[in-house]
Formats: structure tokens, C-alpha cells, sequence
């Protein structure tokens, strides 16, 4: 049975208030990544190939962060338009170096023939170079797109996009399950919410990915397994036939109806979905978390391209 963990912050049994979250802020504000050469020069350098777009920036005490988004350079009113987004908990690193890696590989290129893209690889930067899953002000971005967001970072990222007033067909939200989600985050959400203790979960080895529970495209979501397993392992479900609580409907695919979430389409996208890596895996390295992530955009996308519905996908401006 796995041990019962209690958080250093706060009293068990107690919602944190002001002071327990910044207490939390203070002991997690240190700086662990350089976002300007893991992020900024790496989206400099693809100026000639897209066109790069700063949306917002995020300042956290002395700090600020530009919000950077990368776009399809000759827009096509004809073509279905696709988003990509990286980084919403900023410490999952292949999420942001994942979409990175699928402009720079030359694969964003190449799937620009039939899609345009809108790629915005480190939503969360201040989590990215501090290594956190929460925003400074310890809420989870994941959960928080929504109307009126208080989380500043989705507020921006969803202005941005919907700003662009077009409708986006597909959504692919980058993200990893860590060993640090059940060793550190989760017991920190749990403190934070009043529970008395956190007893940690299995955290799946291997791929996986979520999609939307009122949007099911199961023959998208195979496609995109069957892409990653020719560069990683796929999570096995646990003995209840489950990966992270929810009943797997295919090898590593799983449906949320979870509010506020990323993968559940706040586009609207009519294929969205969520991936998650394994990235404390003895069987991974951080080059091959990175590949996944580009492969199963890369395999969804053809999917999408070769089904009878592709000329039918809503494309060009709302």
C-alpha cells in the first residue's frame, strides 16, 4: 500500500490562505532553466521559416517573460487550421521542447501543404524555468481554461488565439506525467484544498494520451499510438483495465470529462487531445520524449489529412 505523505505547508485539514501560498511561492521561486536560450533563441531562429508573434508577457517579481507564439508564415484560407500548445505546466519539459522540436525537425514544414499552424511552445514560462507545475499564485493552468480565467497565463494564451478569429480543427496540449507529480505536486494540491494527506497514485510507465470525453475520435487517437510506437513504449493499463483512474478505451488512450482542461477543446477543435510522456522511465531519454511528442502530432495530423472528412474541416476566418 502506497505511503499516506503529508506537504510542509499549512495545517493538515486546512484550505490554504494567503499566507500558505506564499510561503509555497517563496520556497519555489528559484530559478533552475534559462528561458531565453532554452525558449526565446530557439523561436528567434525559426523567424524565417514562420512567422513569430510575441501575444502577451508574464511578470513575476523582477522577471518578465515573453509569451511567444509561431504561425503559418502564407496563411491558405482553404486549409484547416491546427494549434499546438506546450508548457501549460511549464515543468513538463518535452511539452515545451516537443513543439519546439516539431518546427525545428522540419515537420511543421511539411504538414504546412495541408494544415495552418499556430504553435505557442512555453504557455507557462515561469514554471518552465522554476520547474513547477503551478502558476506563481499555486493554481494549476490545466485546470483553469476557462471564461474569465484567473490564471493570467491561460487568459492570455486563449485572448490570443481566439483573437485570431479563426476556427481551429485540431488541438494537440503537449504534457508529461512525472514521478514528481505524485512525490511533490500532488501532495501539494492536496494540502492546498484542505485534505488531510495525499496517498500517492501509479504513475503509468510508459505514453499515453487523453481526449475529450464529449468529443470521442477513436480512430484519431489509434492513429496517434500507433505513431509513437515506433519511437517509445505505450502505458499499459493497471489491473483494473485503468491508466490514472480512467478506463482505458484502447492501448494508452483514456477520455476525460474534466472542466477546464486543456484537451477538452476550449477551441472547439473537433479533434483535440492531450499526450502525455513518461519521462522518469529507465527506458527514455529526454531526446526520445521529445520525438514522441512530435510524433503523435505528426501521426494525428496525417490521420486527419487522410480521412474522408478532411475537405469538410471548418477552415479560413470566423
Amino acid at each position: 500500500m502506497a505511503a499516506v505523505r503529508y506537504y510542509p505547508i499549512g495545517t493538515p485539514g486546512q484550505v490554504w490562505g494567503d499566507a500558505e501560498k506564499a510561503e509555497w511561492l517563496e520556497k519555489n521561486s528559484t530559478v533552475q532553466r534559462d528561458y531565453k536560450e532554452h525558449v526565446l533563441d530557439k523561436v528567434a531562429s525559426l523567424a524565417d521559416k514562420f512567422e513569430v508573434r510575441q501575444y502577451g508577457e508574464r511578470v513575476v517579481g523582477d522577471q518578465t517573460y515573453p509569451l511567444m507564439a509561431l504561425l503559418t508564415k502564407s496563411w491558405d484560407e482553404k486549409k484547416p487550421n491546427v494549434l499546438v500548445t506546450g508548457g501549460v505546466h511549464g515543468y513538463e519539459t518535452s511539452g515545451v521542447q516537443g513543439a519546439l522540436l516539431f518546427l525545428t525537425s522540419g515537420e511543421a514544414t511539411r504538414l504546412e501543404v495541408n494544415f495552418n499552424l499556430v504553435v505557442c511552445p512555453c504557455v507557462c514560462p515561469w514554471g518552465y524555468v522554476t520547474v513547477n507545475r503551478w502558476t506563481p499564485v499555486a493554481l494549476d493552468p490545466n485546470r483553469h481554461f476557462i471564461p474569465n480565467s484567473p490564471v493570467t497565463e491561460c487568459d492570455q494564451v486563449m485572448s490570443f488565439v481566439h483573437g485570431l478569429k479563426k476556427p481551429f480543427a485540431v488541438h494537440f496540449d503537449l504534457h508529461e506525467t512525472t514521478d514528481s507529480d505524485a512525490s511533490e505536486f500532488m501532495v501539494a494540491r492536496a494540502a492546498c484544498n484542505g485534505l488531510p494527506s495525499y496517498t500517492p497514485d501509479t504513475i503509468p510507465d510508459g505514453f499515453y494520451i487523453i481526449g475529450a470525453a464529449d468529443a470521442k475520435e477513436q480512430g484519431f487517437m489509434e492513429a496517434m499510438i500507433t505513431g509513437v510506437k515506433r519511437v517509445t513504449h505505450i502505458a499499459p493499463a493497471d489491473s483494473e483495465g485503468k491508466v490514472i483512474g480512467l478506463k482505458a478505451e484502447g492501448e494508452g488512450i483514456v477520455y476525460s470529462s474534466t472542466a477546464g482542461v486543456c484537451s477538452r477543446g476550449w477551441l472547439g477543435a473537433h479533434y483535440c487531445v492531450t499526450t502525455e510522456v513518461y519521462p522518469d522511465s529507465p527506458k527514455v531519454d529526454d531526446d526520445n520524449c521529445n520525438a514522441a511528442q512530435v510524433a503523435c502530432v505528426v501521426a494525428g495530423l496525417q490521420y486527419v489529412r487522410g480521412t474522408a472528412g478532411y475537405t469538410s474541416l471548418p477552415v479560413g476566418s470566423l
